[in-house]
């Protein structure tokens, strides 16, 4: 315990550094290698996005659902600082292992810059995520609890700072790991063949968080550490159930009353345990509502990306790409910690409102429900700016001339004439029983008819040429093209084939009179190449440039001879841009942010606050349970029903949170705080009583007797 008040700094212990420290690296670490994991998964191993998206987040739910194991083994066993130290070995020989594991020269005997044998590597990263997932898990709990330990009596003011600044290091270290870790991938690397560099984007975590070991272990002198007191969890579990077994066994009414149901352990189980049960449980019980909380601030990663995906990523002169919008959470945090910190709350206090901690968490859970409010309305302007895709029982269809004559195509109920090289603007929506005939003719010629089997909830494109020739196109996109990207496909009005190659990715055989599949290209213009077909002559120029892409969009590009014989190339819009811009995502994020401040800073510091001493840990790590549940709630809810309309979606959660929150506020005004520290001084007093009169009793013989 030997820790001399001298060092300290600026009233808190030294030893708070070294904890802080080691967090940012922890998290750091954490957040980077999190970052890469989809994209791992993806292109390196070779998932499609639902595998990959359920691995993730079942890897996700894992590491906090493991804390549970790390404060069993800190609060019996080890203590919090050997658990810290042993654990951490452990996650960082899984960092190492993960990163070994996306070395492809690891199993590329032939050197062709694939993988030969991929079990190998699927077998040695999943070793790798489970050592991960122990090793993250094990010491969250620890390492916040530990962190609390540190301080004084009657230093709760600076402890309670501790926890503000412990989160702002958890942020600032997820913050620049999101930042940073994506441009290492980008780097080239490997020794036969270059490609992504996945194993130092994978490394440097690994790095780190070695760092963040050998900083602990350094600040090892100056830790106040206390011992663990055997095995409290057995005892707790024991206690529990002998209470519950014995409250049964007298139910009858001539049984009297006991106060409290662990009242009914005091014949087997002394009272100083069953206070600090009762401690814990009363916070368990409080603790019941809280997932909805983590419920809605976990979309963040998921639906509220999506939701960006819809909109236009130009913020003034900065380009956004969707996934980028979720650092605006970490940047707010890191931002609004010192604020409410340093003013809000002393601004409160000033005005001598007793702003207690259940109340900030009430606040936090209603601020988050209003963020799905604004999220809903910022997915109705979206929803305005939608073009309106099929229904199951309907199809689209828009016609496109790319012939050298003008055609007419007659639908039921309407009429389409149209130039050369022109399209009807906007899809035109059939029920699937009306499409009965569609007919084309071009001038003074007999009429054809159209015989194609149309797919129900899908677009098509008719095209015509002359004579009387169509070919029917399945479009194949029923959305908008996927993280904010544009899709582009190629139509060929040659007579014979070419291939087209486009930043990167090749169209191969585009044959005559047909279009390719559309492929995906990220904002900017990009160049394409045609590989001339025999019929071109020499001197045609082959390269030529896409208009500038922004976000959403979806283009078709119709490529024909002129005159001379050289390819021209004509545009056509099929999916307009998105409009709506990213930056109507802030203020939604604002207000969830503002709500993880007030919540989740004070959940870690009430969660601490409240446990007995031999409880500390265990109590951390329950707070961390109600972030799994949270998780597992998406889990379910997002794959239990789609609702047609998104802003719907995000209204249903708005509402649970709102009758959670009144549920949560009535639970919280029934709740009395203590100082577990008073009450166990109380029960050593007690002892100390009891031990003296024992000592007095076995000096008179007459109580011998007695006894």
């Amino acid at each position: 315990m030997g820790m001399s008040r001298s060092q300290g700094c600026f009233g808190y212990p030294l030893s708070i550094f070294f904890i802080v420290v080691n967090e940012f690296c922890e998290r750091f670490s954490y957040y980077g290698m999190r970052a890469l994991l989809i994209l791992y998964f993806r292109r390196f191993i070779g998932w499609d996005d639902n595998l990959s998206t359920a691995i993730y987040h079942t890897f996700v739910a894992l590491c906090y659902l493991t804390p549970i194991l790390g404060a069993l083994i800190a609060d019996s066993w080890l203590g919090k600082f050997k658990t810290i130290v042993s654990l951490s070995i452990v996650y960082t020989i899984g960092q190492a292992v993960i990163s070994v594991s996306s070395i492809n020269d690891l199993t590329d005997f032939d050197h062709d810059g694939i993988p030969d044998n991929l079990p190998t590597h699927v077998a040695l990263s999943m070793i790798g995520l489970a050592l991960i997932a122990l090793g993250t898990g094990g010491i969250k709990p620890c390492v916040s609890a530990f962190g609390g330990d540190q301080f004084e009596e009657g230093q709760e003011k600076q402890r309670n700072r501790f926890f503000s600044i412990f989160y702002l290091a958890i942020n600032a270290g997820s913050l620049l790991s999101t930042i940073i870790t994506p441009m290492l991938r980008v780097q080239q690397c490997g020794i036969h063949s270059k490609q992504a560099c996945y194993p130092l984007a994978f490394g440097v975590p690994a790095a780190l968080m070695a760092v963040a070991l050998i900083v602990f272990i350094i600040g090892s002198g100056m830790y106040k550490k206390f011992q663990p007191q055997g095995n409290v969890m057995a005892k707790v579990v024991k206690c529990i159930g002998f209470a519950l077994k014995n409250r049964f066994k007298h139910r009858s009414k001539e049984f009297p009353k006991r106060e409290h149901w662990l009242d009914w352990a005091k014949e087997k189980y002394d009272e100083r345990l069953i206070s600090q049960i009762k401690m814990v449980t009363r916070v368990m019980f409080l603790y019941i509502p809280l997932p909805m909380f983590w419920a809605l601030f976990d979309q963040q990663g998921s639906r509220w990306t999506l939701q960006a995906t819809a909109m236009s990523g130009k913020i003034g002169l900065l380009e956004i790409q969707p996934d980028q919008m979720q650092t605006v959470n970490a940047i707010l945090i890191v931002i609004m910690v010192p604020i409410v910190d340093a003013v809000i709350y002393p601004l409160i206090a000033k005005c001598g409102f007793n702003f207690t901690s259940l109340k900030k968490m009430t606040v936090g859970m209603f601020l988050a429900s209003m963020a799905f409010v604004v999220a809903a309305i910022v997915q109705v302007e979206i929803d305005k700016t939608l073009p309106v895709f099929p229904k199951q029982n309907e199809v689209q269809i828009k016609v496109l001339n790319i012939g050298n004559d003008n055609m007419t195509v007659y639908f039921p109920g309407s009429t389409v004439t149209l130039d050369q090289m022109s399209q009807t603007n906007e899809f035109m929506t059939f029920d699937v029983d009306k499409l009965t005939s569609i007919n084309i003719s071009s001038t003074g010629l007999p009429i054809t008819p159209v015989t194609h089997k149309f797919e129900q909830g899908h677009r098509h494109t008719l095209l015509v040429w002359a004579p009387n020739n169509y070919r029917v196109v399945k479009d194949g996109l029923n959305q908008k093209p996927e993280k904010g990207e544009n899709g582009i496909r190629f139509i060929n009005s040659f007579d014979d084939s070419f291939n087209i190659t486009m930043d990167g990715k090749v169209y191969v055989n585009v044959t005559s009179h047909n279009a390719s599949e559309y492929q995906f290209f990220p904002l900017g213009v990009k160049s394409f190449t045609l590989s001339p077909t025999q019929q071109t002559p020499p001197q045609c120029k082959n390269d030529f440039q896409s208009s500038n892409l922004e976000f959403g969009s979806a283009y078709t590009y119709v490529i024909r001879r002129k005159s001379d014989g050289c390819a021209e190339l004509h545009m056509f819009e099929d999916i307009a841009p998105n409009t709506v811009n990213m930056a109507l995502q802030i203020p939604q994020y604002f207000l969830i942010t503002c709500g993880e401040v007030v919540f989740s800073v004070t959940g870690l510091e009430f969660s601490y606050s409240q446990a007995p001493s031999n409880m500390k840990s265990v109590l951390q790590a329950g707070w961390l349970l109600t972030v799994a549940v949270g998780n597992i709630i998406v889990l379910i809810v997002a794959g239990a029903g789609q609702f047609s309309e998104q802003w719907a979606e995000y209204i249903l959660f708005a509402a649970l949170l709102l009758v959670v929150c009144v549920i949560f506020a009535i639970m919280a005004r029934f709740y009395t705080y203590i100082n577990p520290a008073e009450i166990e001084a109380q029960f050593d007093d007690d002892d100390k009583k009891k031990s003296l009169e024992n000592i007095y009793s076995t000096v008179t013989p007459v109580s011998q007797t007695q006894m």
